[in-house]
């Protein structure tokens, strides 16, 4: 039988409330996904998460982070990986910058790679409602 593989998350609401732990369920289209903290207990039920009350869901290495890396919002120009380069302003002040192949005003959200390659971010699931500006470079 087939297990989906786990995938590390960092959910950022945006009410500045952040929730760190595992996820297997996460599909933009269905508005909700299921998230177990890290902190849980065994037995925990995950706890369900609403997209739309959502900045985004941050796919990460590490869920603890790495101090010792500057996060960098510029592109290296060696990079040949595709995607349009987009600029994203959040509500809260915040600013990104990464490649997207889905990026369309209309829609709920999209998936953003982070400029930085070393970034502790490996994808980036921005929610539309949270940006404050989306510019296409």
């Amino acid at each position: 039988m087939f297990q989906p593989t786990p995938h590390r998350v960092i959910a950022h609401y945006q009410n500045g409330q952040i929730l760190k732990g595992h996820v297997v369920d996460f599909l933009p289209a269905k508005g909700r996904f299921h998230l177990l903290p890290t902190d849980s207990c065994p037995g925990t039920r995950p706890t369900e998460v609403r997209i739309h009350e959502l900045k985004g869901v941050f796919f990460v290495r590490r869920l603890d982070g790495n101090p010792a890396h500057t996060e960098r919002n510029a592109f290296d120009p060696n990079n040949i990986t595709p995607g349009r380069k987009v600029r994203v302003e959040f509500l809260d002040g915040e600013v990104m910058m990464g490649l997207t192949h889905g990026y369309r005003p209309e829609r709920a959200g999209f998936f953003l790679l982070p400029a930085d390659e070393r970034s502790n971010n490996e994808r980036c699931y921005v929610v539309a409602s949270a940006t404050r500006e989306v510019s296409l470079l």
